[in-house]
């Protein structure tokens, strides 16, 4: 990658702030960061972010990025794949640029590995597992299992330490292993 690579990145949060492990991670990469302020871990607080995904996208592409990268996953899968499908392309019409999502990245990874028959952990409550568990359905995988933390505040994730993680994370793989009722 060259050395002089921007990366404009919508961030789901108030702030205009890059993520420490963006930084960490790709320490030769400029990034320009532009919030869309999520308020909650539910649809309700992601509904006005999400309407900010795209002027967000185009302030960025106005400062000379090279790319887009919408990140917040439940962000750009909460409302289905359908939609995540028309925001990617709308971001690619607005901006002309080269464009993905965190739930882009999600499955693009999950198909590099060939995987189909998956379990998922994550931070989020019912509704958002439900909502998930729908995107990757419709995106071609079978989810054997998926529970979460049932985290509703933004910044509560960080709260669970490494071995909540790991728990969940075993509790889920084990459920997914379970023989399936007929």
């Amino acid at each position: 990658m060259r050395k002089d690579f921007t990366i404009g990145l919508v961030v789901p949060f108030a702030a205009d702030t890059v993520p420490d492990e963006g930084l960490q991670m790709y320490p030769d990469v400029r990034f320009i960061p532009r919030g869309v302020g999520v308020r909650s871990l539910t649809p309700t607080g992601y509904d006005s972010a999400c309407e900010a995904i795209l002027p967000a996208a185009e302030y960025l592409a106005a400062q000379g990025v090279d790319a887009i990268m919408v990140i917040g996953t439940s962000l750009t899968f909460y409302r289905g794949s359908d939609f995540h499908d028309r925001l990617m392309e709308r971001l690619r019409a607005a901006t002309g640029l080269p464009v993905s999502t965190m739930s882009q990245a999600v499955v693009d990874g999950l198909r590099s590995f060939g995987a189909r028959r998956i379990v998922v952990a994550t931070a989020y409550a019912d509704d958002v597992n439900n909502r998930l568990r729908a995107f990757l359905t419709a995106q071609g995988f079978e989810v054997m299992a998926l529970q979460g933390f049932g985290l509703f505040g933004f910044g509560e994730p960080g709260s669970k330490s490494e071995a909540d993680i790991i728990a969940l994370g075993s509790k889920v793989c084990a459920e997914g292993q379970a023989p399936k009722a007929c």
